[in-house]
């Protein structure tokens, strides 16, 4: 089967998984929600839309989305590996899967190239639509944002939405099931950041992949990390953290048994 016809496959089946929706709409409405209540706050506050402007907001919100593009890393390896109910005769995806694809190398690359599209489709629709509410809401001012600065950040959304799915991706094809890291990337990028914790005891820290492309999109002054990678430098850390996992789960992947 070539690459291509195995791309086509797996993003039908992708988008068939309800939970892959799940992940997207995460992604999607998450980010709107974020900036929603960001700028109601904003509007609440007299005086304080004047120093708030429409990018500033949408870019301070999107870390949320980030939820969703792990989710779906996650789902496109685990959802192979869950046992079908007992009236399905209780197997698992990853048989049939192999069967219609069985170079494992195009099935990885074509689920990589899926998460790929599917994430940068979402992140342009988020970035949009964040950024015409938060336009519409408060108001544009000539100069407030500039537009290839906005542009340069949206694709650094992008980028890192991107990454992290895929670095999710590959450590779910080490674990073959979805809980652990489930619970891992959700917590590290919701709840209680581990990575975030560790850059108070150590400069290290900001090595870490969720740290290091932070200011691909984020204004330092909205980061609580001191001192944090440029944009450059955290796109390339974060990018050779997404390969090398890639490149590890790959070999995994191929040599052990389905």
């Amino acid at each position: 089967m070539t690459l291509l016809r195995a791309i086509d496959g797996e993003l039908r089946k992708t988008l068939a998984l309800p939970a892959a929706l799940v992940a997207l709409g995460i992604a999607l409405f998450g980010t709107i929600a974020a900036v929603s209540l960001i700028v109601a706050s904003s509007s609440a506050q007299p005086g304080h839309t004047a120093h708030t402007t429409p990018a500033g907001v949408v870019f301070d919100a999107v870390p949320l989305g980030t939820v969703g593009a792990v989710i779906l890393g996650v789902i496109v390896i685990s959802s192979e590996y869950t046992a079908n109910s007992p009236d399905a005769g209780g197997g698992r995806q990853i048989g049939a899967t192999l069967v219609a694809i069985p170079h494992r190398l195009i099935l990885l690359l074509s689920k990589v190239a899926v998460v790929v599209v599917l994430i940068v489709a979402t992140t342009a629709v988020a970035v949009a639509a964040s950024l015409a509410l938060a336009h519409v809401v408060l108001g544009t001012t000539e100069g407030q944002d500039d537009p290839g600065d906005t542009i340069a950040r949206a694709a650094g959304v992008a980028l890192y939405w991107t990454l992290m799915s895929l670095i999710a991706m590959a450590v779910t094809v080490f674990t073959r099931t979805g809980i652990v890291p489930l619970i891992w990337f959700i917590a590290n990028s919701s709840l209680i950041s581990v990575s975030l914790l560790l850059s108070k005891a150590t400069s290290l820290a900001r090595y870490l992949p969720d740290l290091a492309g932070m200011r691909l999109f984020a204004a330092p002054s909205s980061l609580a990390v001191h001192d944090p990678l440029e944009p450059f430098a955290g796109g390339l850390v974060m990018a050779a953290w997404a390969i090398v996992l890639l490149a590890a789960s790959t070999l995994v992947f191929t040599r052990r048994d389905a």
